[in-house]
């Protein structure tokens, strides 16, 4: 798989608008990133971006920083039906999120819970709202039945839980707040988009989960940049530089990959390293 522009987006889930650290960033090629104040910033530059692609004649990988699928079986006992798109559009005739980027994620998470046995999976509830179906703690859960991880988290060094919606590393609210925005992309272009590894990326744009931490050392060697701001940087120019994406397009031949997805370049992470030497 060759492609013309490789676009790696640092999300964020601020209540907020904000620039600088924990915002949104985006790196096209390994040019400077670009620094988007809220997510609706975001999809429109997303949109934009799209478009200009499309009416060159050109293919576009985008790469976003969160989970695009949850653990297997979950999409079924949500929504009635298999496979990790199926959450998308779940959420996204659920979730609101308005220009000032706040959302109701909390609330839909408690939603998502309450049609599950025992309580859970999601927890994390820092508002004031009163939302018994999502426990402030993890250790509160219990009879919900779910792995707290994907079977590429497990391989991915640092990845955290996707039920955990807030602290230290934690990417649930990313992922309720971002697959929305992606799903609107994804219609707004049907049949130009494709989710890989849920769909074969054959069309001129593709969607991809990413991992900037497969990137760590050089990561952590970036001085004079917000961390965020290095990690789109670097990844974008690390798959910008690979003569041939499609051996980073792998994953294991396993069933659970419908619903979970999986992490574009999980594994390679020593090619992409040295692309960057």
């Amino acid at each position: 798989m060759i492609v013309d522009r490789i676009a790696i987006l640092d999300w964020s889930a601020a209540n907020q608008p904000r620039l600088g650290k924990d915002s949104i960033w985006l790196g096209v090629n390994g040019q400077p990133p670009e620094n988007l104040p809220t997510r609706a910033a975001a999809l429109a530059r997303l949109q934009a971006l799209v478009a200009e692609t499309l009416a060159a004649g050109q293919r576009l990988l985008i790469g976003a920083d969160f989970a695009f699928g949850y653990p297997a079986g979950f999409a079924r006992a949500l929504t009635g039906q298999a496979g990790a798109l199926s959450v998308w559009d779940w959420l996204d005739a659920r979730i609101t999120d308005d220009d000032r980027n706040r959302s109701n994620r909390f609330a839909v998470a408690a939603r998502a819970n309450a049609a599950l046995p025992g309580l859970g999976p999601f927890w994390f509830n820092p508002t004031r709202e009163e939302l018994p179906d999502l426990p402030h703690k993890g250790t509160a859960r219990h009879g919900h039945g779910w792995p707290e991880h994907r079977l590429c988290d497990a391989q991915a060094k640092g990845a955290q839980s996707v039920w955990k919606l807030g602290g230290a590393g934690a990417v649930g609210s990313q992922s309720l707040t971002g697959l929305p925005r992606l799903n609107q992309l994804r219609h707004r272009f049907r049949g130009a988009v494709a989710v890989w590894p849920f769909e074969a990326p054959t069309t001129p744009i593709v969607l991809a989960e990413v991992f900037p931490s497969l990137l760590a050392p050089r990561v952590a060697a970036a001085t004079g940049m917000v961390r965020d701001a290095a990690q789109v940087t670097l990844l974008s120019r690390a798959l910008a530089a690979q003569p041939e994406l499609a051996p980073l397009l792998t994953h294991p031949d396993h069933p659970a990959i419908a619903d979970e997805g999986w992490i574009l370049g999980l594994g390679h992470e020593a090619a992409l390293l040295s692309s960057l030497l």
